[in-house]
């Protein structure tokens, strides 16, 4: 046996709260990696209701990779959110029309994509501006607010969300990065259970 299959919608079987993400995602926008969990007090349906602000003709995405575990209330805020700042009105008058519609910018401030790295851990509550990027192995703790990209296996909380510490030293984060056991096919990652679940890197790396 390889655990459950990521095809799977609820991968525990006597829960009906925490899904297999991709299988419920229905917003060609949004891509999520092989068993990512979301798991929601209500109901998990409610995920593409808590990606805000995500329109077609805007055109970003929401990206989050493998093995990911993202608590209840986690919200993305994306692009189609933001307002010229650099005007002197904050008010977006043009998209009202009725004459309105000749103060039409070029372009409407767009930071990209947002990126979820793998095996990343995000916490009840937290919010995620547009554009940010969070690095593989990062900790998101509860309610924080992510402004700003968040480097590899880095702890963040607060608001605005800051550093508070690296889960392991340098030589190990680069090891890890290097590894990537999370890319290993499920079958090799099943047999290195004890190892990817442990802290010993040397034999992380002969498994490598």
């Amino acid at each position: 046996m390889y655990g459950p299959s990521p095809d799977t919608k609820h991968p525990i079987a006597s829960t009906s709260r925490l899904v297999y993400l991709k299988n419920i995602i229905t917003n060609p926008q949004i891509i999520v990696g092989d068993y990512t969990y979301y798991d929601d007090f209500e109901n998990p349906e409610n995920f593409e209701k808590n990606v805000l602000y995500l329109f077609d003709f805007v055109g970003d995405q929401l990206i989050i990779g493998k093995f990911c575990s993202i608590a209840s209330d986690v919200k993305f805020i994306m692009n189609g959110g933001n307002h010229r700042t650099d005007w002197f009105t904050n008010y977006p008058f043009p998209v009202f029309g009725e004459g309105w519609e000749k103060a039409m910018p070029n372009s409407w401030p767009n930071k990209g994509n947002t990126v979820i790295g793998n095996d990343v851990w995000i916490g009840y509550g937290a919010t995620f501006m547009p554009g940010v990027e969070v690095g593989d192995g990062a900790i998101v703790a509860t309610h924080s607010v992510v402004t700003r990209s968040v480097p590899p296996y880095t702890v963040v909380g607060g608001n605005p969300a800051k550093e508070i510490r690296k889960r392991f030293d340098d030589t190990t984060i680069t090891a890890l990065l290097d590894i990537r056991w999370w890319d290993w096919d499920i079958e090799k990652i099943t047999r290195n259970l004890h190892t990817i679940c442990g802290s010993e890197i040397e034999a992380l790396r002969q498994a490598h």
